[in-house]
């Protein structure tokens, strides 16, 4: 999906996310970009810190991401005010990395939220699978080895 379908009007500020899978997604997408503005406003309020514009703006500085994928959903739709969701997004910081996690969000007054997260244990391709640094090879030839 181009950026214009799928994050453009959120960064802008001209809609919210419909769901909590969509804000998990647009914020995959500032992360990518370096919009922290953006991050710090789709945090919950209750869970910003002293420190995090800092903290977003150095990692943003020195991560490259690769590619995320949406593992499940539970709830998170424009009628629940809760919803989780499981993913993997893959980086390089220096070496290729990825951030597994069960994201938590909460909806207030039609607002999607990012709450917090349990980080997972890391997910590993099968020998056949696309690796996953975005290569295009399969993962037994690329970082499978």
């Amino acid at each position: 999906m181009s950026f214009a379908g799928c994050c453009r009007a959120y960064f802008a500020g001209e809609v919210t996310a419909a769901t909590a899978e969509r804000l998990m997604r647009s914020r995959y997408t500032a992360y990518h970009q370096g919009n922290i503005e953006y991050l710090i406003a789709t945090h919950h309020p209750t869970q910003r810190y002293p420190g995090q514009r800092a903290a977003i703006l150095q990692s943003t500085a020195t991560t490259t991401w690769l590619g995320l994928w949406v593992l499940s959903t539970e709830a998170g739709l424009g009628t629940d005010s809760q919803g989780l969701v499981e993913f993997v997004a893959y980086y390089q910081d220096p070496k290729l990395g990825q951030v597994h996690e069960r994201s938590r969000f909460t909806r207030q007054k039609d607002r999607w939220f990012y709450v917090d997260g349990d980080a997972l244990p890391p997910l590993v391709p099968k020998r056949s699978d696309p690796c996953w640094c975005g290569s295009g090879k399969k993962y037994k030839a690329c970082h499978g080895r």
